[in-house]
């Protein structure tokens, strides 16, 4: 485990882009493969910002939550981005930048804890949405949980069809071991593996 504060702040991310959604909305597909080529640190920050970028002064963020609650957390397992050292980063949304969690190359364990999915190793970066329950269900009860994972589908779709505004592909990834990712990503106790998403040139 490495020292947290170690970390990279992203420049601002783009608020106005040349496609339109309905663009994007026609273009996404599920992508499983990539070319050779690395992603560079404004395409990564992009995809986390649209996933769970801070939006407007108070705080508010890209996609919807229960009660203002934003119970999501965002990881990079980048490989071949930019000039950012290999390894597992957390994305702090307040100040749009990544910290670095723990180095080294971590794809290949991630192709093992998604049931041999080899493709995945070809992503340069796979970015984990993951979740503290407690802080929806402390409000919401059991009721919680279901809106925990619409917020999910909301933060993966927004990622979507940002990458494809980029230029860029990607698809949502279910089948893996939870603790598996849990221990692979260094979450926190309290935190849960919701999906993976694996990010590339199609």
């Amino acid at each position: 485990m490495l020292d947290r504060t170690t970390s990279f702040r992203f420049k601002e991310p783009r608020q106005q882009g040349g496609v339109s959604v309905e663009h994007c909305i026609r273009q996404r597909r599920s992508v499983r493969g990539f070319r050779d080529r690395a992603l560079t640190e404004g395409e990564l920050g992009q995809l986390l910002w649209a996933a769970q970028g801070i939006t407007a002064a108070d705080g508010k963020r890209a996609v919807s939550s229960a009660g203002a609650l934003y119970p999501l957390e965002l990881y990079a397992v980048c490989g071949n981005v930019g000039t950012l050292a290999s390894g597992v980063y957390r994305y702090h949304p307040a100040h749009h930048e990544l910290l670095l969690i723990a180095a080294g190359h971590q794809r290949e364990k991630l192709v093992d804890a998604a049931r041999g999915q080899e493709w995945i190793v070809t992503a340069p970066a796979v970015i984990c949405i993951a979740a503290v329950f407690e802080r929806t269900t402390a409000k919401y009860g059991n009721r919680g949980r279901g809106y925990v994972y619409m917020e999910a589908g909301h933060a993966a779709e927004s990622l979507m069809l940002q990458a494809v505004a980029l230029g860029l592909a990607t698809t949502m990834v279910g089948a893996f071991g939870d603790d598996e990712v849990k221990h692979l990503l260094h979450l926190a106790q309290d935190e849960g593996p919701l999906c993976l998403l694996p990010v590339g040139v199609p």
